[in-house]
């Protein structure tokens, strides 16, 4: 257990190092300049000028490694250890001024929002879409068990039918179809929830549900098949015969085993859920980390579009070593 940890852990900065690599070419290659808002006057040339030559945004690799270094923390490393970090602290007290605040992974300055940094719009928005994607995992596992399990126990029923298209319904559709479903059948017409407001627990079932349905929806499905399957198996047939009431064998014996396809499925969904969903925070307005992102594509806010793929690549790497490390609680067997 041990061993797979720290292999894990030890691959971890590689894989993020190649998704920064990748994300950062095809960022670079979209058209256009960060300068360019598209609105009002444009700076003078000599003000573009001197702004790319200061954020590197002139040179690829000097825009690659001067934002690697500091997003990595080497850079601050590097600092504390030269001694520049201490005797810039100690020029501020001399002036009489509060040394300024270094954190260790600096993601840069926002170039679409004027005196934010990166860190301080992930620190705002990033628990947002935290909140709204945990609540939705928690809604998709109860949904998406339940309705795997009343399919499994009477396939081809009537009940397993109807989960079968219930599930194909979440599937296909599309969040902003529910979303906007939902926002008028619950805002508008019974008065369940908020229109564009924030803050509320209200304001966050609506879009925890809509962004609950697909994942429900696999979960349905991934539950259901694994049921049958297990369902079928002489362990189960063994415990019937010696008398083991119905429910313990379908809740203790069955969905144990039937859980770990769930499992596997769980650690992208929750890193997917947990780092926001653009479409939903869009419809909700939602003041997430979708918005944010969404608006610096379009901007080309180069620190703002790495610093969330950044987070998000890490928080799915994580998630996965999570599950990796939970299949050995839930199926010792597996090495």
């Amino acid at each position: 257990m041990l061993t797979l940890i720290l292999r894990r852990l030890l691959q971890l900065p590689l894989i993020v190092l190649s998704i920064y690599t990748l994300t950062l070419a095809l960022a670079w290659a979209v058209p256009g300049s960060p300068m360019d808002k598209g609105e009002g006057r444009l700076p003078p040339v000599e003000v573009i000028k001197a702004m790319e030559a200061r954020y590197n945004l002139d040179s690829f690799w000097g825009f690659y490694f001067s934002y690697l270094g500091s997003a990595s923390g080497l850079k601050y490393a590097r600092d504390w250890a030269s001694g520049s970090m201490a005797a810039e602290d100690s020029a501020a007290r001399a002036l009489g001024q509060a040394p300024a605040a270094r954190p260790v992974f600096d993601l840069g300055p926002s170039l679409q929002y004027e005196d934010w940094r990166v860190n301080e719009i992930l620190a705002g928005s990033l628990p947002v879409s935290v909140t709204i994607g945990g609540l939705a995992m928690v809604l998709a596992m109860v949904i998406g068990l339940t309705a795997g399990l009343v399919g499994a126990v009477r396939p081809g029923s009537v009940a397993d039918v109807g989960t079968l298209a219930v599930a194909l319904v979440g599937i296909s559709l599309p969040s902003f179809v529910t979303g906007t479903l939902l926002l008028l059948a619950g805002p508008v017409m019974l008065g369940i929830g908020g229109v564009a407001s924030w803050g509320r627990i209200e304001d966050m079932l609506l879009p925890a549900l809509t962004l609950s349905l697909p994942f429900a929806a696999y979960i349905a499905r991934l539950t259901r098949m694994g049921m049958i399957e297990v369902m079928g198996a002489d362990f189960i047939r063994t415990a019937r015969a010696k008398g083991v009431p119905e429910r313990s064998v379908v809740m203790k014996h069955a969905l144990k085993n039937a859980f770990l396809p769930v499992l596997s499925y769980l650690g992208p969904a929750t890193a997917l859920a947990m780092t926001g969903s653009f479409v939903v925070e869009r419809v909700f307005t939602v003041p997430g980390l979708g918005q944010h992102f969404v608006n610096a594509v379009l901007n080309k806010d180069l620190f703002l579009i790495m610093g969330v793929v950044l987070v998000f690549s890490t928080m799915l790497i994580v998630f996965n070593l999570a599950v990796d490390v939970l299949y050995r609680f839930v199926d010792p067997r597996i090495e």
